[in-house]
């Protein structure tokens, strides 16, 4: 009988086997392992890079220059443009100014003064790294959480 194999204590064992197995697997409660970081690198991260954008700017006088009350974006930062509103449809840019990061009133001169009455908005896009404001090259810049443009708008008023 030592030396005997048979195709049923093969099968046999196999089942006993998986029976084994799947009480193991499905009985025991997980175990989760933290991992730890001791690097200040990560924990800096985590906690001062802003996840998403945003751009706030009020009304205001019409004239040369609007002030974007604040800007907050991950570095390496974007460009800050104001576009004027005519219809609903954003037309011509007047002025761009590239911020590095969040960034609290920012200046964004203008080629064509604002006219007053009159809507216009504040847009965010991304830098292609040349350094200059190109509205065919420079990508719109969108909210990593609800994916829209980030945009503000705003009115001159005297």
């Amino acid at each position: 009988m030592k030396g005997r194999f048979s195709t049923n204590s093969f099968v046999g064992g196999i089942m006993i086997g998986v029976l084994l197995a799947g009480v193991w697997f499905f009985s025991g409660t997980p175990t989760v392992t933290p991992v730890i970081s001791s690097s200040p690198l990560n924990a800096r991260t985590a906690t001062s890079t802003p996840k998403s954008g945003s751009v706030s700017v009020g009304n205001q006088a019409p004239g040369n220059v609007v002030i974007v009350e604040s800007v907050t974006v991950p570095p390496p930062g974007v460009w800050v443009a104001v576009r004027e509103v005519s219809g609903g449809d954003l037309r011509n840019v007047l002025g761009a100014v590239r911020v590095s990061g969040p960034r609290r009133n920012i200046s964004v001169p203008l080629l064509r003064a604002t006219e007053s009455g009159r809507s216009y908005v504040v847009q965010l896009y991304r830098d292609d790294d040349n350094g200059i404001f190109d509205l065919a090259v420079n990508s719109v810049y969108v909210d990593f959480d609800t994916g829209a443009r980030v945009v503000a708008y705003f009115m001159t008023t005297n």
